[in-house]
């Protein structure tokens, strides 16, 4: 119940790249605000990061997913039936609203039900089932959209966000059924005991460079993935939209199975930061294909997107990371904290590439949608190349646990 709601989740997060097309036309949009409707979900993603862990720790895992279905479902009802930019731009905030409290729920429950020594790889699989979300978001989302519409597909999406909310209220439980609910009260919200972890976390120069891997890596990532790789193949290089969401659903899929893949290398190698090298740096690297305009055969730009993803994937250590090198007692706010750096990032991004294109846009339109040329889309993609070299870069300045809690941390 819970990993089908997280599947959720995932698909309302790259949801809008499936479907530029009709947004476009439906809303009239410019690719700035095209780019400000899809990012609405991280701005308040975003901001209810470390607000949901207190609110994880204080009403339980249950209340918050039941809460967090229906306020998502109420957002994909209004998102698909909104007939203004206004109404749509409500109904994403909404979406983000209620999504942005799975992960975190998620990570709760799997502490309490499961011994210590599966955490690790409970996260991954959860990881791998939620990415088929994203890959859903792909070919499967396009091809519904245009059978059913796409305002049919957000409705629908809303009605099972709701039945789910309700689904984690009768079926989820907090903690075992065999322990006493007195051994686990529930803390009260300590607002001046969060606020002090919170500083010593930020104060910790140890945390910010998986902070900064999420912010270059996690960020383009979601700005190219989540809204500018579909029109970009499409307009650039001459693909059906067929083609280009399959290429989507690959590189989505990739990263699903990369999460999983890198995890558990990690934790065998007992080593981070080699294989964060690594993989961030091929992951900068074929931005700088892209930026060449080459003309690849179709089995080449499949491989490269599939690296891509796989590449991608490199930058889900950083949570890892950052609960090494912080106090145990303040994990959550460690990880909290090294995620906001990828939403930011994206919330930026996917904007600002808009508005870049936009400002040397020529004017040309075709179904009432805006026709960039790929000049344009060349300048928009130089800003999600610097952002994923940045993410390179910091990856040097990580510090290695080894797999293991730094001592004095």
């Amino acid at each position: 119940m819970v990993g089908a709601t997280y599947v959720i989740a995932f698909f309302q997060r790259f949801a809008p790249v499936g479907i530029t097309q009709e947004l476009e036309q439906s809303f009239h949009t410019s690719a700035t605000a095209l780019g400000v409707l899809a990012a609405t979900y991280f701005y308040i993603y975003l901001v209810m990061q470390v607000p949901t862990g207190m609110l994880v720790d204080t009403l339980g895992p249950r209340r918050i997913l039941l809460l967090g279905g229906l306020v998502g479902g109420a957002g994909s009802l209004l998102f698909g039936m909104s007939t203004t930019l206004d109404g749509a731009l409500m109904g994403r905030t909404l979406i983000g609203l209620g999504v942005s409290v799975t992960f975190i729920a998620m990570l709760k429950l799997i502490a309490v039900w499961f011994e210590p020594n599966r955490f690790a790889t409970l996260v991954g699989v959860s990881i791998l089932i939620g990415n088929l979300g994203s890959v859903l978001a792909g070919a499967p989302l396009t091809l519904t959209a245009q059978s059913f519409g796409w305002r049919g597909v957000f409705i629908g999406i809303g009605v099972v966000s709701l039945l789910l909310g309700v689904g984690c209220w009768l079926l989820v439980r907090d903690h075992p059924a065999g322990e006493p609910h007195a051994t686990h009260p529930h803390p009260r919200l300590d607002l001046a005991g969060a606020r002090a972890g919170l500083q010593t976390v930020l104060a910790n120069p140890a945390t910010w460079p998986s902070a900064m891997i999420n912010v270059g890596i996690t960020g383009s990532f979601f700005a190219f993935g989540g809204l500018w790789a579909m029109p970009y193949l499409t307009q650039v290089h001459g693909m059906s939209r067929a083609t280009s969401a399959s290429h989507l659903s690959v590189y989505f899929a990739a990263f699903a199975l990369g999460s999983l893949i890198v995890g558990t290398l990690s934790d065998r190698l007992g080593h981070r930061k080699p294989i964060m090298l690594i993989t961030t740096h091929l992951n900068a690297l074929v931005w700088l294909v892209w930026l060449a305009d080459l003309h690849l055969s179709p089995t080449a730009s499949y491989l490269l997107f599939a690296l891509m993803g796989f590449t991608t994937a490199g930058f889900t250590l950083t949570w890892t990371c950052a609960k090494e090198v912080n106090p145990p007692h303040l994990s959550g706010i460690a990880t909290s904290v090294v995620n906001m750096g990828g939403f930011l990032s994206c919330a930026v991004l996917q904007p600002l590439v808009g508005w870049v294109m936009d400002l040397h846009w020529q004017g040309g339109m075709i179904d009432g949608v805006r026709l960039y040329s790929p000049e344009e889309y060349h300048l928009g993609l130089l800003l999600l190349a610097g952002a994923a070299w940045f993410g390179a870069a910091s990856a040097w300045w990580l510090r290695e646990t080894g797999g293991n809690h730094v001592k004095g941390a």
